[in-house]
């Protein structure tokens, strides 16, 4: 097993100016990357069917965009990622290869806190703090977290990279996360979650 946190993901050196996943994925041993076609990631042999990826308990599938580099998920509010290149449990269900269990993090229940970031790749928003503060310590409370972003290579790549294709890339993703914790002051806790991701790829005259 590796257990990543979202410290060390940031200290890699990333394209485009924030830290993915994706591309840390990539210096753990046995791990290959293919970036053509939605990111493919081959685990000692494996091929990426026989990888799992769950979000908070949640099965991804597809969770690498089309152009590779990027995961659909966000760095900033990732809590730790186990990723089990062999002798996993059977909890995990029926893949032979790998397992990646990613869980997020909880928004902040005491003040609010954000982030804007934006990149000649993309841009992204985060957005966290306390619904209900606790009145005393160990009260109880809840709170909010929700993060989103954008890829504009299409766009900016007809200006910045047309040494590559003067046509531009045709590479556009969007990703939304939004979750709600309500902590109990007996100590029950419910987390209420939704994702959404999609890609946009069009190639020119052949098809999107």
């Amino acid at each position: 097993i590796v257990k990543i946190s979202s410290k060390q993901i940031k200290q890699i050196p990333s394209v485009g100016g924030e830290p993915d996943l994706a591309q840390y994925l990539q210096v753990i041993p046995g791990v290959v990357f293919t970036g053509d076609q939605g990111g493919r990631l081959y685990i000692r042999g494996g091929t990426p069917i026989q990888n799992k990826v769950s979000l908070d308990g949640m099965t991804v599938y597809n969770p690498f965009h089309s152009i590779g580099l990027f995961s659909v998920f966000d760095a900033d509010i990732i809590r730790n990622v186990d990723v089990y290149t062999g002798g996993f449990s059977a909890k995990y269900g029926d893949r032979i290869s790998s397992i990646m269990d990613i869980r997020m993090r909880e928004g902040n229940f005491s003040k609010y806190k954000g982030k804007i970031s934006a990149s000649p790749f993309g841009a992204k928003l985060m957005f966290e703090g306390p619904i209900v503060r606790s009145k005393e310590p160990g009260g109880g409370g809840s709170s909010f977290i929700f993060s989103t972003k954008t890829s504009y290579l299409e766009q900016t790549s007809k200006l910045l990279y047309s040494y590559i294709d003067t046509g531009g890339l045709p590479f556009n993703y969007t990703d939304f996360y939004g979750k709600i914790t309500l902590d109990a002051a007996n100590g029950s806790k419910v987390n209420i979650y939704g994702f959404n991701f999609g890609d946009n790829v069009h190639y020119q005259a052949l098809s999107d």
